[in-house]
């Protein structure tokens, strides 16, 4: 009977409609992306022949707009509804990366276009991403979101894996700009799906329509900064977003010239990575439930990131098995934590903070994120990419200690629900618009 109940409530979301248009809108929106992740670095090496700064600037310009519109996005999300800002996105992504392959067919691509074309759909990511986490609590109940969170995770993982072969493969049948084409393609699905959704938003608070926008972006950032769970949890981020980034802007380099493999085979060894993306957002569940969601994310960050060593061992032939394990590894680690963190935030903040806490939090998480693309780049260029990669992954090993000496260490789980006194002193002191707040802690295991 009990087996019988884990199976059913395993089934719950993909039984409802609209969470399956979302989860298949996504599923495509993020096979596209992984796709350019890695036709837009081939296409800067192989069709306009950069160097590894180059490589590093372009990475950085589609993280940048964080910087920029990240804090004020959230700000803006809270005041309206979220799909059609998010259908606008689409649109307007598929528009600009389309552009790439239609001026390379006509020879007038140029690595200026290029920037402009990251720059322009990383702001576009910024308010699409920042949308659609504060959206799925409007197509799933509280209880769902954790299964809702693994779902949407496998599915980017798996497509991971999908993406870089098929980028590999239409590189070597097409060229490497037709990559990009394909990725426009899958936002004008991920249009169409969100379209067909069926749930309806519950629209803004008129306070929060009407208030001034520099005070909203405050309120959000003094959330996000005096919580005991949410301050730990954005360092980490920012840290292991550095240096996966740097590592990440050099290691096409590195695969290429130091390793000496083809574009195609590229793509190929990338997929471990994604492979380990699947596995650990399988996991994130049984895990958080089996050993308990702080401390299960801890120890998985503790076993997982000293294994990033690996990858600058990598050679030719049987080498490349250490670039592919530690990528795996690693990948298991970053997506299970992704899991767990998505869903903490979710059902942990305040309703009408949602938008603000996510912007902060994803706009302090990707802030290093050009700065990694920037220094591996440079990196790999002034002493070489192994040296490079082994700088960078030597910065991701030890991060899990920033979560060992916070509060989350003496936790078994993550609180469901904010409750003021515990998170932080002077906090949430607008207790209008809280949900009631709760004497025990719930278990994510629970839902």
């Amino acid at each position: 009977m009990e087996k019988m109940e884990k199976k059913m409530e395993h089934r719950r979301v993909l039984r409802q409609r609209d969470f399956r248009l979302l989860w298949f809108g996504e599923t495509a929106r993020t096979l596209g992306n992984s796709v350019t992740s890695v036709a837009l670095p081939l296409i800067a090496v192989v069709v306009l022949h950069t160097n590894a700064t180059a490589v590093g600037l372009l990475s950085a310009a589609i993280w940048l707009p964080w910087l920029v519109v990240g804090l004020p996005a959230g700000a803006w999300l809270d005041r309206m509804r979220r799909r059609p800002v998010m259908l606008a996105c689409n649109l307007v992504s598929a528009s600009l990366y389309a552009s790439v392959p239609v001026l390379a067919w006509f020879d007038a691509l140029t690595f200026t276009h290029l920037l402009i074309v990251a720059l322009a759909g990383g702001t576009a990511a910024v308010f699409f991403n920042t949308a659609n986490h504060v959206y799925l609590p409007t197509v799933l109940a509280e209880r769902d979101l954790l299964e809702g969170n693994s779902k949407l995770q496998v599915s980017e993982a798996g497509t991971s894996v999908a993406g870089p072969g098929l980028a590999g493969l239409i590189a070597h049948a097409f060229g490497a700009v037709a990559g990009l084409l394909v990725d426009a393609l899958t936002f004008l699905v991920s249009a169409w799906c969100l379209r067909s959704i069926h749930a309806e938003e519950a629209p803004p608070e008129k306070d929060e329509r009407d208030g001034n926008l520099r005070s909203q972006v405050a309120e959000g950032l003094r959330f996000v900064q005096r919580d005991r769970y949410l301050r730990p949890m954005v360092i980490y981020g920012a840290i292991v977003n550095l240096s996966l980034m740097g590592y990440q802007a050099v290691q096409v380099v590195f695969l290429v010239r130091t390793v000496g493999i083809t574009p195609g085979t590229v793509g190929l060894v990338l997929i471990a990575g994604s492979l380990g993306g699947i596995l650990g957002a399988t996991l994130a569940k049984s895990i958080g439930s089996r050993f308990g969601t702080a401390r299960g994310m801890l120890v998985m960050q503790m076993l997982t990131g000293p294994c990033a060593l690996l990858m600058p061992l990598a050679s030719g032939g049987a080498g490349l098995l250490f670039f592919a394990s530690g990528a795996f590894v690693i990948g298991v680690g970053i997506v299970s934590c992704n899991v767990i963190l998505g869903s903490f935030r979710q059902m942990y903040c305040p309703p009408h903070l949602l938008g603000r806490v996510v912007a902060t939090s994803m706009m302090l998480n990707h802030s290093t994120i050009p700065l990694g693309s920037l220094l591996g780049g440079f990196l790999g260029d002034a002493l070489g990419p192994r040296t490079a990669m082994w700088i960078m992954t030597g910065l991701l090993a030890p991060c899990w200690l920033i979560l060992a000496f916070s509060p989350i260490r003496t936790q078994r789980d993550l609180p469901t629900h904010y409750r003021p006194v515990e998170a932080a002193e002077g906090v949430g002191r607008h207790s209008g618009h809280h949900r009631q707040e709760r004497k025990e802690t719930v278990n994510l295991r629970e839902h």
